[in-house]
């Protein structure tokens, strides 16, 4: 018997227990699940990737499972043998869920085997090189990737639909508590302490995601730049000022740890906006953290000052709708110096231009946030203007030495539950 048997024993009945777990509807949809077509679910680790998966398999079906981040698994190298426990435990299942593929050595032969085989394959895996360059470089059949986020706004307050409608007073408060803790889902069903929670992860996903994958001999720069990137969300960055912050002796070097750290779905980086090509690539670069609650438990004590923590939760989104492939978006700063948070781009056209203001009850910060948007429309040729305030709402017309727009005030609640 391989030695490896009692562990999908163990996996089936978890899966099969499944359903006592409370569960949030996750606002996606599995694509193509009745296609002769790969699947792949991508996201974060511990992003709610393999509940989602589970549940949607289970109304198409029976199905095998394995989950390859499981230490009983490790060194795992006759996959003859791990087909053969699948087919005998599940009773040759035609769908097979394979979770955290990233973990199995040379996971590719044994999936393009598999697809040669007849079955209808779902895959997990917590690495974005996944998403793109690994599956097209690996898998000899087509794919289609799903792509599940830490919760959005819109699932977080889902979770409270039983208590009915929420005021607009609780909406806020449900607000406050998703801008700070974040939108990962076990500690929000399981009642867990979410900095306890989310600084083990964080430490876990660089321990297994890049220390590991990556072969890093030393743990503690890469700590060191990751804590450093949270504390410095939704700022420019530069890879050659922080070689004398974190041990590591070149630009070169931090280059490479941060592609490691957004490779992990740590962070993510935005890009300046411009018409050339050149000056983008050559442009520093704004870092955000993946979700908002691991800027709570590393680096952020609620002191008041929550402007940049409602930027970051507006560029989460904006990557999530980026990652499906709905737009593009970057930040921008003309040579005035007047910057702009966000540039939305559809195909080839500017389709909108979004400044974040939590209050804008203080006159100078108001008029330094429009005739920032006021000098990108003129740029850009936009005239779809946003400003996404912590309570104002309404539409404004703004002149400043000759410009003139039209510019929409939208709280970040209704923004983030779909007033956009």
């Amino acid at each position: 018997m391989p030695k490896f048997r009692d562990v999908l024993i163990m996996q089936k009945r978890e899966i099969e227990n499944l359903d006592q777990k409370p569960y949030v509807p996750r606002d996606v949809v599995l694509k193509e699940l009745d296609k002769d077509i790969i699947k792949v679910i991508i996201g974060p680790r511990r992003a709610g990737k393999s509940f989602f998966a589970i549940h949607e398999l289970k109304k198409a079906g029976p199905f095998g499972y394995v989950n390859f981040d499981d230490e009983g698994l490790v060194g795992i190298d006759n996959y003859n043998d791990l087909s053969e426990t699948l087919n005998s435990l599940y009773n040759h299942p035609k769908i097979l869920f394979l979770d955290e593929i990233q973990n199995l050595p040379k996971w590719e032969l044994f999936v393009n085997r598999l697809q040669r085989q007849g079955y209808n394959l779902v895959l997990t895996g917590s690495n974005s090189n996944l998403l793109s360059s690994e599956l097209a470089t690996h898998l000899t059949g087509r794919y289609v990737s799903t792509l599940v986020f830490p919760f959005s706004f819109k699932e977080y307050s889902s979770y409270y639909q039983n208590t009915g409608p929420a005021t607009s007073s609780e909406t806020k408060s449900r607000l406050h508590d998703y801008m700070v803790k974040g939108g990962y889902p076990e500690p929000l069903v399981k009642g867990l302490d979410y900095n306890e929670y989310l600084r083990t992860l964080h430490d876990a996903i660089l321990f297994k995601d890049i220390v590991k994958r990556h072969n890093i001999r030393s743990f503690r720069p890469l700590g060191d730049l990751s804590r450093y990137l949270v504390y410095s969300s939704t700022n420019l960055i530069s890879s050659r000022t922080l070689t004398g912050l974190t041990g590591l002796k070149s630009a070169a070097s931090i280059t490479r740890y941060i592609d490691f750290l957004e490779e992990a779905f740590l962070f993510f980086k935005v890009t300046a906006f411009s018409y050339k090509y050149k000056e983008q690539v050559k442009a520093a670069k704004k870092i955000y953290t993946i979700d908002n609650g691991f800027i709570g438990a590393r680096a952020f004590k609620f002191s008041g000052n929550i402007g940049p923590l409602y930027e970051n939760l507006v560029a989460v989104e904006l990557k999530r709708r980026e990652l499906m492939g709905e737009l593009e978006f970057f930040y921008y700063k003309n040579k005035l110096g007047y910057e702009v948070d966000f540039v939305v781009k559809r195909g080839l056209d500017i389709a909108g231009l979004i400044q974040v203001c939590y209050d804008v009850t203080d006159e100078r910060t108001k008029n330094r946030e429009v005739r920032a948007l006021l000098h990108a429309a003129r740029d850009m040729h936009c005239r779809n203007l946003t400003v996404i305030t912590g309570d104002y709402e309404g539409m404004e017309t703004h002149e400043w030495y000759g410009l003139k727009e039209n510019i929409r005030f939208v709280p970040l609640d209704k923004w983030l539950l779909g007033a956009d």
